[in-house]
């Protein structure tokens, strides 16, 4: 930890860092009705620009850690930034058509790449290792309260002045991420490439990775799926989305609430990580009944059990990967980016073909079989930080 970073400074950097990085592509979301109106494009086109956006993400996550690495947390938290609210003021400015907002989409999620893993350095380098969890948990938390803004910015902003203000908004209001990162750059210490090669991919982070797949493409269902499951149950959409809001607000306090338990509890997160998980495909499973009052049991479980460990996970790898803590959890969020891809197209099209209690129950095998492929990774892990060799593997 830098004597010349207080840890406050360094959690609020990594919080607005994170917020700033991740808004693109929930702000598309969030306003998808009245974008899709004015470009148009359908429910698949949207599907596919979201789709293509956590591909990009995936695809730049490993090359982004070792950057981060590289260069250090503060430049490359400037570098995520300036993308983001730079893709959020091009789709203002300049996105006339579909595809026009999917490559700025692209931009924003090479931000969001950058931004996720500088923020996971600044916490590893500049926090303390006893609020270590809580901090990882409250910067994950900044990710679902971005659709908090996604959401109001719809009836105060979109259906007033129109949605390209939303983001021209979004975008001056993503620079203010800017302010707590002066002069943090010169607190870091350069990282040699030896030590930035020991954050490689290696058997216990792709395991690991893989896990983290899973997870990412059963629990991302949640959010686009819920509600309509709950109408085809027999809900109004009103207490749908009542249902979808209990379950996102209980995910956020789930975030927090699990990483300050790591702090207290100790070790390194990856047993209670798959803890959560059985727990989240069991309500994942309680949303394939017809009763109405699994759907808010299912809910909560799912989002506050399924969905809160991104936070526990960098933390767990970050602490197991001192040395070089934004590469090896590069390699980790490059699986979730990818189970955030393929996750609601495989539901989507399982739930179009079969309809939906299938399709939430292949989710929670998938979960299921995502806590242990977490306790395998952990045991690979546990075993190489005991000093047996694990060489990275090659090409990775």
């Amino acid at each position: 930890m830098s004597p010349s970073v207080t840890p406050t400074r360094a959690g609020v950097a990594a919080t607005t860092v994170t917020i700033a990085s991740v808004i693109p592509v929930f702000l598309v979301g969030g306003l998808s009705v009245q974008i899709s109106d004015d470009l148009g494009f359908t429910a698949t086109g949207l599907g596919a620009a979201v789709a293509a956006n956590f591909a990009v993400s995936a695809l730049v996550s490993t090359p982004s850690g070792r950057l981060v690495e590289r260069y250090g947390a503060a430049v490359v938290s400037r570098v995520a930034v300036l993308l983001s609210a730079g893709a959020m003021l091009g789709i203002a400015a300049i996105a006339w058509n579909y595809w026009s907002l999917v490559a700025l989409l692209a931009v924003g999620a090479t931000a969001n790449s950058a931004g996720q893993l500088s923020s996971n350095l600044l916490l590893s380098r500049h926090i303390p290792r006893r609020r270590q969890g809580l901090l990882f948990g409250l910067k994950q938390a900044a990710i679902p309260a971005s659709t908090l803004f996604a959401g109001v910015s719809v009836p105060l902003i979109a259906l007033t002045v129109g949605w390209r203000w939303a983001f021209a908004l979004a975008g001056t209001l993503a620079l203010l991420a800017l302010l707590p990162l002066r002069d943090l750059g010169t607190a870091e210490v350069p990282r040699s490439r030896r030590r930035e090669e020991q954050g490689r991919p290696t058997p216990a982070l792709l395991v690991i990775g893989l896990a983290a797949a899973c997870a990412a493409s059963a629990a991302s269902n949640l959010s686009p799926f819920l509600a309509d499951t709950a109408v085809s149950h027999g809900l109004s959409p009103a207490a749908a989305g009542l249902t979808l809001t209990l379950g996102s607000g209980a995910g956020l306090c789930a975030r927090v609430g699990f990483g300050w338990l790591t702090d207290r509890r100790g070790g390194d997160g990856m047993a209670l990580i798959a803890t959560m998980l059985v727990v989240g495909a069991g309500g994942l499973a309680l949303l394939s009944a017809t009763s109405l009052w699994t759907l808010p049991l299912g809910a909560v479980a799912g989002f506050g059990l399924g969905w809160a460990w991104p936070g526990i996970l960098n933390f767990a790898v970050s602490h197991t990967h001192p040395q070089a803590p934004a590469a090896a959890t590069g390699v980790t969020q490059t699986g979730v980016y990818l189970g955030g891809m393929l996750g609601p197209l495989t539901f989507g099209w399982v739930a179009d073909g079969h309809g939906y209690a299938p399709a939430w129950l292949m989710s929670a095998g998938v979960m299921l079989a995502a806590a242990m492929l977490m306790l395998l990774g952990r045991r690979l892990l546990r075993a190489a930080v005991a000093g047996r060799v694990e060489a990275p593997v090659r090409g990775g």
